[in-house]
């Protein structure tokens, strides 16, 4: 009688639980499902030829990633959302506006790869410098992943968005895809990203934050507002931190979204407004519904310009200049700089 074959379970990836590297079948269960156990309920073929426990969640972003990059070719990697979720950029999920998973894009040179169903190919040229190795998976650098979505992007607004979300995570500065786009000179979707970085902001906080300022800027064409600026009174004690900043006006705008609705954090939305008033700064909120249609929106900041513009610039009390003693934190190169310690102390914030 021959020895039963138990199943091997593979390890889940270092400091990436939960993610496990799809297998190839192994005759003798060792390293892989057998043949028999591929096809049994234990398993789940995650593409030709390779298998993942059947308990893995398919859904996850990252499982995604991990599971399309064993399909990469040796001139090839992962480029677009999926290598930037791999970096673990936040907010990213795969999805599109609609809520529809994307397909993980392969770029290589070749056409040792074929699309399938989640996997598209693009052929765009790739250089060597462009490729990299980050927790055992080969995906392109920052900016060329990030420049992959903003030049595909389906509307303007999308294509800050990706610059906006992807500086946030200190991946990338404006100033280096700057630098970065000049060598894309005939490539498409060009134009987009030249544009999108005329209007993005390496200091966002939030996803929703990017509509909410692109409609004072682009749409109502609002100059000089600044994003998650710091303000204080003329004695130097911080009032707040607000979305964004209409400077020559005097308006606070905010995003609420469902968390501010209710509790606690209505409590303290209140409170954080009266204290920006009580400064001469007029405010302005955001709602989930004005995003599809920010015509309400709108009328309501056009409003409260108009009611700011009746104190005079030399009677504000307030000012975005900080304290000696602040630690700034505005600008990638900013962030770069603190400690672990300043990036536990300062930066807790924006990743709660």
């Amino acid at each position: 009688m021959s020895a039963r074959v138990l199943h091997v379970r593979p390890p889940d990836l270092v400091g990436r639980p939960g993610l496990v590297r799809p297998v190839p079948v192994d005759r003798a269960g060792t390293s892989g499902p057998t043949p028999k156990q591929a096809r049994g309920r234990a398993w789940r073929r995650s593409s030709r030829g390779f298998y993942v426990p059947s308990d893995v969640d398919g859904e996850s972003p990252q499982q995604r990633v991990l599971e399309a990059s064993v399909l990469v070719p040796g001139d090839g990697a992962l480029t677009g959302w999926a290598a930037l979720a791999w970096r673990n950029v936040r907010w990213i999920d795969g999805c599109d506006d609609h809520g529809s998973r994307r397909p993980v894009t392969v770029v290589t040179p070749g056409c040792r790869v074929r699309p399938r169903p989640g996997i598209e190919v693009s052929h765009e040229r790739l250089l060597p410098g462009e490729r990299l190795s980050h927790d055992g998976v080969v995906v392109t650098g920052p900016l060329r992943s990030t420049a992959f979505e903003v030049r595909r992007a389906p509307s303007p607004v999308a294509a800050v968005r990706w610059l906006d979300l992807v500086a946030a995570s200190d991946l990338i500065s404006l100033e280096e895809m700057r630098a970065y786009a000049e060598t894309l000179t005939a490539w498409a979707g060009i134009d987009l990203l030249r544009w999108a970085l005329r209007y993005a902001e390496e200091n966002v906080w939030s996803p929703p934050e990017v509509d909410l300022r692109l409609t004072w800027t682009v749409r109502m064409g609002l100059a000089d507002v600044v994003c998650n600026r710091p303000v204080f009174d003329l004695e130097g004690r911080h009032i707040g931190t607000p979305d964004v900043l209409d400077l020559r006006a005097g308006l606070v705008g905010e995003y609420d979204g469902e968390l501010h609705l209710a509790g606690k954090q209505r409590a303290k939305d209140l409170r954080r407004e009266g204290d920006f008033r009580r400064v001469g700064l007029e405010y302005v909120t955001m709602v989930a519904s004005d995003l599809p249609q920010p015509a309400d929106f709108m009328r309501r900041t056009r409003d409260a310009r108009a009611r700011a513009r009746r104190t005079p610039v030399s009677e504000r009390t307030w000012t975005i200049t900080p304290p000696p003693w602040w630690v700034l934190t505005d600008t990638v190169a900013e962030r770069r700089a603190l400690t672990a310690w300043q990036r536990d102390r300062f930066l807790r914030q924006r990743a709660g």
